[in-house]
């Protein structure tokens, strides 16, 4: 049979990437694993492997039961379902809108979220599932109105509208703070920077039930993400349907942006880290199997260093997230406008 030295030569070019691709999805799986067990088995309270086992087996040891099963692993499952969908979420916008700036946490659909809730429990007293319903209610409508406020600018001026909008939500936070009962701090204190220090198991069981209904459909528009981060003239001349596409995707991303932010508050900046980051590992392609996986390792990483920095006090982990995350930011303004394509 003759030999076809340029199509062995066309497979292998096409092997590359994607051998490099399983080979880092491996690498960070197995990161955000061993921050999982960090999280769980390590910090101020220690527990060894073989009674974590026992106790996921049933074992009661007086004590680390407690700790363990009803305080650290569901931190560190909220944590890793949280980290996953706001990156995801933050990878939609940011290709969609073909802007590293469009991410939720920047253009104001996480601080609608936070806006709500505290509105509801400043305002009207409410607590537990009802702040968490007002928080996707918000984050819902601040998406749907500046989509509205932004048709016909662009993904530009969708950015620059969101921008403006989550300057509104956050002077509305700092007014209602003002108006707040200090009985209410705790539960506000969530709302305003993210944290997993109030997760249990019923908020893990919700968010994990409604991530397993959303991400199988952000698999399935993975292919219209593409197309659209080529721009909307190039994707419609492919044969995409643009305006159906942007709409499902919209709708996608609020989701998965609000549900965490309802379970866990709006955890500063990793929707916003998450897309980049994974972008460059993939080769400059967007990823959203890898942002998830991201995002999950940025807040499993910033939930242990929240409740260890400081002996004896837990932070919320949004404050770690907002320190790595406003620096990337200034870099990313400064660059952006070098190039001339900052929003």
């Amino acid at each position: 049979m003759p030999v076809n030295p340029g199509g062995a030569w066309v497979r292998e070019q096409r092997r590359g990437p994607r051998r490099r691709r399983a080979w880092i999805t491996g690498a960070l799986a197995a990161l955000v694993a061993g921050l999982l067990a960090v999280n769980i088995l390590l910090g101020s309270y220690t527990v060894t492997i073989p009674d974590f086992l026992g106790m996921l087996g049933g074992e009661t040891i007086p004590g680390a039961s407690f700790i363990v099963m009803e305080n650290k692993l569901p931190q560190a499952v909220l944590g890793l379902l949280a980290g996953a969908s706001f990156g995801v979420a933050g990878a939609i916008f940011q290709s969609m809108l073909r802007n590293p700036l469009a991410s939720p946490d920047i253009i104001g659909i996480s601080y609608g979220a936070s806006a709500t809730a505290v509105a509801a429990i400043v305002l009207f007293g409410v607590g537990g599932t009802g702040v968490s319903v007002a928080a996707m209610a918000g984050a819902l409508a601040v998406a749907l109105l500046i989509t509205w406020l932004a048709r016909g600018r662009g993904g530009t001026g969708l950015i620059l509208i969101g921008i403006g909008a989550a300057a509104f939500m956050q002077a509305a936070v700092t007014f209602l703070l003002s108006r707040a009962d200090i009985s209410n701090a705790q539960d506000i204190l969530v709302w305003l920077t993210g944290s997993l220090n109030s997760a249990d198991w019923n908020k893990v069981a919700i968010l994990a039930v409604a991530l397993a209904v959303l991400l199988p459909f952000a698999g399935l528009g993975a292919r219209d993400l593409r197309g659209l981060a080529l721009g909307e003239d190039t994707a419609a001349g492919l044969g995409f349907n643009v305006p159906r596409a942007r709409l499902l995707l919209t709708v996608l991303g609020v989701l998965l942006a609000a549900l965490p932010t309802a379970a866990a508050g709006p955890i500063s900046f990793v929707a916003f880290l998450s897309g980049p980051i994974a972008k460059r590992l993939n080769a400059g392609a967007p990823s959203l199997p890898l942002a998830a996986l991201v995002g999950a390792a940025i807040v499993l990483a910033g939930n242990f260093a929240a409740v260890n920095a400081i002996p004896g006090t837990s932070l919320p982990v949004g404050v770690v997230t907002g320190a790595l995350g406003a620096p990337f930011l200034l870099w990313l303004l400064i660059s952006s406008n070098r190039t001339n394509q900052g929003g």
